[in-house]
């Protein structure tokens, strides 16, 4: 598995230092950067600030009043422990950041396994649907100074002692989940819906859901809700400004519809008018969501179990809740990567090989898209 991991990366490195070997100048580094400099662009550099300087006490503002972009969108446990490893090691920061992302995206490989085996009862499966995970379209963000590949560790870890009913141990899983990327609530969410399948189940009489496990359940679910509200709450404490997270996360979307209230599943027609234009982005819109719920019914999601399409679809609402679709769409989505195990499903080696294919293809127009600077960039990933 390890090795296929390996292979995965051999891979990208290569996509990503043809990219940097073409890359112009740009408010990051010189022409040309190597592999490091070019591994800490965009977000990395906001994860730097946040290792180096902590977070701001006052949100800066803009010459209108309105707060802006800050360090207070980025969850402190990547960065304060790219710092540790910096401390312990005597590191700089991008290597530190690099090694830190690439060791947990290879525990999230050992971790998916885990997940996938137990899902799907089939070792030969869970390896394919490791290599589709690692060779897909959006792997070459496990191996930048972005938070993402340990934030796969934890969710990965956290759906598996979810499957396995260890909901005590789960707890503290949880809190440095939520602490890595946002979500808490998305979390919440699911464990919400994954209780009451299994009380609904123990009222069928087909499974046990024993009083002291209920409660550990319900313990579960309120540890994921208190973490997701913590950081607005931290935030709020810090900075005096009761609704300070939530304006700096609306900051980053000013520039495409101007400063608004956050109003729940509103942000997405929102995007597909300014993207598309009425009417038929809203019908675009419908079109994604029919698509997703297809995908949610088909066999082989199917056989994933209610567990993890149950985490699929709550982190799906969560996004259509409060994601301002853009070209980090792409990114927001890693925490569906239980996804691969039904991608793996089929047996045929034409298709196993063309996904692989595709994988690495996505790849490559990902880091254009995405990650490459390319003058005035509007892509950020």
């Amino acid at each position: 598995m390890l090795l296929i991991f390996a292979a995965s990366r051999v891979v990208t490195t290569g996509i990503l230092l043809a990219f940097a070997a073409i890359q112009p100048a740009n408010p990051w580094t010189a022409a040309s950067p190597g592999y490091l400099e070019f591994a800490n662009l965009w977000d990395g550099r906001w994860y730097q600030l946040v290792a180096h300087y902590g977070y701001p006490a006052e949100l800066p503002l803009t010459d209108d009043g309105h707060v802006a972009e800050n360090a207070w969108a980025f969850m402190p446990v990547y960065p304060f422990t790219v710092r540790a490893v910096m401390f312990v090691t005597g590191a700089g920061w991008e290597l530190a950041a690099v090694a830190v992302s690439v060791v947990f995206a290879a525990a999230g490989c050992l971790v998916l396994h885990r997940l996938m085996v137990r899902a799907l009862g089939d070792h030969s499966v869970a390896l394919v649907a490791v290599a589709v995970f690692c060779f897909g379209p959006l792997s070459p963000i496990l191996q930048v100074a972005y938070a993402e590949s340990m934030h796969v560790f934890f969710l990965g870890l956290g759906l598996l002692l979810v499957l396995e009913r260890r909901y005590l141990v789960l707890l503290p899983v949880i809190v440095i989940m939520a602490f890595t990327r946002p979500s808490g609530l998305a979390f919440a969410m699911f464990l919400v819906l994954h209780v009451a399948w299994r009380w609904w189940r123990a009222r069928r009489g087909e499974e046990s859901f024993e009083r002291r496990e209920r409660w550990s359940a319900i313990a579960a679910v309120l540890t994921s809700g208190a973490a997701g509200l913590a950081w607005p709450g931290i935030v709020w404490a810090a900075t005096g400004s009761f609704n300070g997270y939530v304006e700096t996360e609306l900051a980053w979307r000013a520039a495409y519809i101007g400063y608004q209230h956050l109003v729940p599943f509103t942000a997405w027609v929102q995007s597909a008018l300014w993207w598309v234009g009425w009417p038929l982005g809203v019908a675009v819109l419908v079109l994604v969501v029919a698509v997703f719920a297809l995908v949610m019914l088909a066999p082989q999601v199917r056989r994933l179990g209610v567990d993890l399409r149950l985490w699929i679809a709550s982190y799906g609402v969560y996004l259509l809740a409060v994601f301002f679709p853009q070209s980090s769409t792409f990114r927001l989505l890693l925490p569906m990567f239980p996804l691969v195990g039904a991608i793996a499903v089929p047996r045929s080696r034409l298709w196993r090989a063309a996904v692989i294919i595709a994988g690495v293809v996505g790849q490559v127009a990902w880091v254009h898209l995405c990650w490459w600077i390319d003058g005035l960039d509007w892509t950020p990933p």
